[in-house]
């Protein structure tokens, strides 16, 4: 017998009170689509009225399947719910659901809010009634009740009951603080079905702060909870939400979950899990988080040697699910722990079947070794580890050829007398058998300067010929720099993610004690995969 968990996304409300996050109305509309096309049961689109932003979205909000919710908060003391002004903003975005949150813990509602505890209660079943009245699904964010829960349980409890009395739909048990361990979690939600408020009229709400938000819903839902509240890669306020890309694949895949629980996520928006992830990043114009649960790019990374021959036998030995299952790859990095175990996967992975007896075997082997005593690190950067295996297997293409290139970097003062730095760049290249000079600036199109890796950039892949296309349709995503050793023996190794139009991403590594120089590695080694991967040949 199965019960029905139903998900609640707070990623374009929540979500953005990640410090350094911000989306526009059309970002979210494009986040709110993604969500919808999973089978989300909710979509909190944010707090109508708080801030322009929201406003616009909830303007022009995109039509899902998913409840479109606006937040806000349970009317103030002192008005009715008829004449509160937030809470006539909420109802103006005219959504289908309401979410409203309220005080539940006696200390708050005496320090925050300066009123009664009785007050803060008519608050809440006026609030709630008012929704109801007016045709909306409402739901209750019960705000600190796993504190207030601690400190005064019948109250803690009584907030709930008005709500629900109300005519609530969902009750939503908030850690908003994100102290409460799971083992705690469990206890209390147990305790408030058991003092008769349904576990399917039940809601958890948690955050990450000592890094537990998903054990601590989970726990939530073993206790009897089935409203699940979290957002997408755990995006949220100081340390995070609880996240949706961690515990749609653990409800979805994982026992006793699979078997005992429903949900609306559609079977096959599993395998989409990963691309989800990443959209929102470059969203957020920020680089993944390679070691997230399920979706990062390490999350299927085998690095020791022991475990890559394992893996080799039966990727179960290391490997909890089927990468593919959520839209993830197996990795076998390369690095100076790799042994041949890991040398053959990786160029199996590559599409290179080299015989177990080969003698480049070896020979690579060493060479990565070596290079990674010289400060190269091919465990984040596959595509420059497959670049070198290529090569020293005569079988890397000779696309093009750089002869050599120049920056220089200028200080001076602009039109309106401010001090700039400009930089220029010239890339002298042999391009099926044409010598072409190309050259950039770092200026973009503001009067900004890009710096002279920018400049470099674009001058590299301004003029390729053939390959022309292909380039124009890469872009750079991540820019890592790290300075290895000390002193006169101190080198850089720059770490730079590209992507491209069909989806792909690839690291590519360069070291050098100059910047400008390692980076140059890089992006040659970046191009280089993009042709190689798009199966294009020498001209």
């Amino acid at each position: 017998m199965s019960g029905r968990l139903y998900l609640y996304d707070t990623t374009l409300r929540d979500g953005q009170q990640t410090q350094g996050v911000q989306f526009s109305a059309a970002e979210k509309a494009e986040i709110a689509r993604m969500l919808d096309e999973i089978g989300v049961d909710y979509i909190e689109g944010g707090w109508p009225g708080a801030n322009p932003t929201d406003s616009d979205f909830f303007a022009a909000a995109p039509q899902t399947q998913a409840r479109m919710t606006a937040f806000g908060m349970t009317k103030r003391a002192g008005r009715s719910a008829e004449n509160d002004d937030v809470l006539a903003a909420v109802l103006d975005a005219r959504t289908k659901a309401v979410c409203l949150v309220g005080k539940t813990h006696p200390f708050h509602v005496r320090e925050a809010l300066g009123i009664t505890l009785e007050e803060n209660r008519d608050n809440i079943r006026a609030s709630i009634a008012h929704l109801v009245a007016q045709g909306r699904e409402a739901l209750f964010d019960a705000e600190h009740f796993f504190d207030g829960y601690l400190d005064d349980p019948d109250y803690a409890l009584s907030c709930l009951r008005v709500a629900l009395d109300a005519g609530a739909r969902w009750v939503v048990l908030c850690d908003t603080n994100g102290g409460t361990l799971p083992a705690r979690i469990h206890e209390i939600t147990a305790a408030v079905i058991a003092a008769g408020i349904p576990g399917d009229n039940l809601g958890i709400h948690t955050h990450d702060d000592t890094g537990n938000a998903v054990a601590c819903t989970l726990a939530a839902v073993d206790a009897g909870a089935r409203h699940i509240q979290g957002t997408l890669n755990g995006l949220g306020e100081r340390c995070g939400n609880a996240s949706l890309t961690s515990l749609i694949p653990t409800l979805m895949l994982k026992e006793p979950y699979a078997s005992a629980f429903t949900t609306g996520i559609h079977p096959e928006a599993l395998p989409r899990m990963v691309r989800i992830s990443r959209r929102l990043d470059e969203i957020l114009n920020r680089p993944s988080q390679r070691d997230l649960p399920y979706v990062g790019a390490s999350a299927f990374a085998h690095k020791a040697g022991l475990h890559a021959s394992a893996i080799l036998k039966n990727p179960a030995t290391y490997e909890h699910i089927d990468p593919e299952s959520v839209g993830n790859s197996r990795i076998i990095p390369m690095s100076n722990q790799a042994g041949q175990s890991n040398l053959r996967a990786r160029l199996a992975e590559a599409g290179l079947e080299v015989a177990r007896e080969d003698p480049a075997l070896p020979r690579i082997l060493d060479l990565v070794k070596n290079r990674e005593d010289q400060g190269y690190a091919y465990d984040a950067a596959q595509a420059s580890f497959e670049l070198l295996a290529r090569n020293e297997l005569g079988l890397m293409p000779r696309f093009f050829e750089v002869e050599r290139y120049r920056v220089t970097i200028e200080r001076r003062l602009n039109a309106l007398g401010r001090r700039i730095s400009v930089s220029e760049a010239v890339v002298v290249a042999n391009v099926a058998g044409n010598r072409v000079i190309s050259a950039s600036e770092s200026m973009d199109e503001h009067g900004g300067d890009r710096g002279p890796v920018s400049a470099l950039w674009h001058a590299l892949g301004k003029d390729l010929g053939p390959y022309q296309q292909a380039v124009d349709a890469m872009r750079l995503t991540d820019f890592r720099v790290r300075i290895t050793g000390a002193g006169v023996d101190a080198v850089t190794r720059v770490t730079i993610d590209s992507a491209d139009d069909q989806g792909r991403s690839w690291s590519t590594v360069g070291v050098s004690p100059n910047l400008v120089d390692a980076s140059f590695e890089a992006l040659i080694d970046a191009i280089n995969w993009k042709l190689l991967r798009d199966g294009l040949t020498p001209r």
